[in-house]
């Protein structure tokens, strides 16, 4: 298929293009950078820059696909003003939605977040109402950036209402790569009294990828959204334990798949994508926390 894939270069995006172009797809690469001018390196996605905020940008950028991935936002609320967050994020999605239903495009994959319950970002206190937290749980964002996947989330649901574009919206959990694995996860792997608001979630950059290329070549009708987190907690601890530890009776703990289990559920994309993630935080960290030497 050709596959146009928004802010592609950032760490979800490269991974993304990356396992796309390896699953034999034609990839054309997005984002606000400028291009380079030197020959392409063979195997690498075309590029082109644009800025999604712009309806003219994206119907030139999204004509001649079969499927859309968009990844495109500023990741987070706390360096830009909260109108610049959510103009950028809920604008860039609707123009690049909107013309995808307008040429045809027969998939669009839309990144969302781990955040729109409610996680990392309230004014005021925020806790799940259970634990692993799935598909079902309430959604009350806070944040202009959970308030903005959460609406890209409902242009889903309505593009697919007026038109035959199939959508499916992947909530990743905190992405880690190689580079990074130490840095944000090595406290945790060191001390669970290390709190994490989504409750020692995480999912690496590839095993994202991995879902999210399983996500475009999907025949799934209508709309569908997908938690992807691994399935292990950070550290690997008694989930079930620690959150007794850490937070009393304030969250309701129900059956686990696993007693090292994750604060986020994956069975629904475990079911219906068939994905099964590869790849754990102890590939990158021993049980120091300290980045493996041959990582």
């Amino acid at each position: 298929m050709r596959i146009l894939v928004t802010g592609a270069l950032g760490k979800v995006g490269r991974a993304t293009t990356e396992a796309l172009i390896q699953a034999g797809h034609q990839v054309t690469a997005s984002d606000l950078s400028r291009p380079d001018f030197d020959r392409a390196a063979p195997g690498t996605a075309d590029y082109q820059q644009a800025d999604l905020t712009d309806a003219g940008d994206a119907y030139a950028l999204v004509r001649g696909h079969d499927a859309v991935v968009h990844v495109a936002a500023i990741p987070e609320p706390t360096h830009n003003p909260p109108h610049v967050v959510f103009h950028n994020n809920l604008m860039a999605t609707f123009n690049v939605l909107e013309a995808a239903v307008r040429f045809g495009v027969k998939r669009f994959v839309n990144i969302s977040s781990e955040t729109v319950p409610g996680f990392f970002f309230p004014e005021r206190p925020f806790l799940p109402q259970y634990v692993p937290v799935d598909e079902e749980h309430p959604v009350r964002p806070q944040d202009p950036y959970a308030l903005s996947k959460v609406f890209s989330e409902q242009l889903m649901d309505a593009a697919v209402q007026r038109s035959d574009i199939r959508a499916i919206s992947i909530r990743p959990s905190w992405v880690q790569h190689k580079g990074n694995y130490e840095r944000n996860l090595g406290p945790q792997v060191r001390d669970a009294s290390v709190l994490s608001p989504n409750l020692w979630s995480y999912i690496d950059a590839y095993d994202l990828a991995d879902a999210i290329v399983l996500a475009a070549e999907s025949d799934l009708p209508g709309h569908e959204v997908f938690y992807i987190a691994s399935p292990d907690n950070v550290g690997g601890r008694d989930f079930a334990e620690i959150v007794r530890k850490y937070y009393g009776d304030q969250i309701e703990v129900r059956d686990l798949a696993r007693v090292d289990a994750s604060g986020i559920s994956c069975a629904k994309a475990h079911r219906m994508l068939g994905w099964q993630p590869k790849r754990s935080w102890r590939d990158y960290l021993d049980e120091d926390g300290n980045a493996r030497a041959e990582a």
